[in-house]
């Protein structure tokens, strides 16, 4: 249990912005990039140029490739 409460405690959440989702609309390094990767990808590039104090924790190698190639640490 401590370990979920310090994991709730470092996560936050992001409103989704017009902004965003049209910056998830652009083309990305590696395509194609589905829509919820889109966003999820361009809300953490709204969050501070990298590399910000945020890694991408993916499975996915598109997310992953994307994440990467613009700058973001993954795991």
């Amino acid at each position: 249990m401590l370990t979920l409460q310090r994991f709730t405690r470092r996560c936050h959440l992001v409103s989704v912005t017009d902004a965003i989702l049209a910056h998830a609309g652009r083309p990305f390094p590696v395509e194609p990039i589905r829509t919820l990767d889109a966003i999820h990808l361009a809300t953490a590039e709204a969050l501070g140029d990298p590399p910000a104090l945020l890694t991408i924790i993916t499975r996915d190698l598109r997310v992953r490739d994307n994440a990467t190639a613009l700058g973001h640490p993954v795991e």
